[in-house]
């Protein structure tokens, strides 16, 4: 049996879905990443949150325990994507997949990393689900008004920083996580 070392919380938020979009995952106060569009959807959102995540722990050989509130991502992840890429990225109805260029790089992600996704109540009190939620709403917020969301500092050693390479500014005066 493995141990998990790293245990972070995925998230995603849409104000309007679709409209202003936010995601974001938490490990701590210290390692987080946000991000978004000024328009997209909740699964957009949620997906890349776990998607940064992946890119962002790539370099890592620890195992990782990801939590999310959406069971769209876990069985996506978990369950459709093995279908899916053998019919040719389509559903079993015949239609294509939905976010299919996020779908393809988390699968390129997901290959030879040990993850585990749990499934969490949102909005239950999950202290890394409710750290997550709150980032990935003030992202969107912050797409609402016109601007780009606090990146965060991400993972130390990442080579993928989102939504774009930038030094990590300095959080000093910003109650980012409501008291965690």
């Amino acid at each position: 049996m493995r141990c998990v070392t790293i245990i972070a919380a995925a998230d995603g938020s849409a104000l309007g879905n679709p409209g202003p979009a936010g995601w974001a995952w938490y490990v701590d106060d210290a390692c987080w990443a946000a991000g978004g569009w000024a328009h997209g959807t909740n699964n957009k959102a949620e997906l890349t949150a776990v998607l940064d995540l992946l890119q962002q722990t790539a370099h890592l050989s620890e195992d990782l325990l990801v939590y999310c509130d959406s069971t769209y991502v876990i069985n996506s992840i978990t369950k459709w994507m093995v279908g899916w890429k053998r019919r040719g990225w389509k559903k079993g109805d015949g239609k294509p997949v939905l976010n299919v260029e996020i779908m393809k790089a988390l699968d390129t992600a997901m290959v030879g990393r040990r993850v585990e996704f749990a499934w969490v109540k949102g909005h239950s009190g999950h202290p890394l689900n409710e750290a997550a939620d709150r980032l990935a709403n003030r992202a969107a917020a912050s797409w609402k008004e016109s601007a780009a969301p606090l990146p965060g500092p991400g993972f130390e050693g990442a080579v993928t920083r989102h939504p774009e390479d930038r030094p990590a500014p300095v959080y000093d005066d910003v109650d980012l996580f409501g008291g965690l």
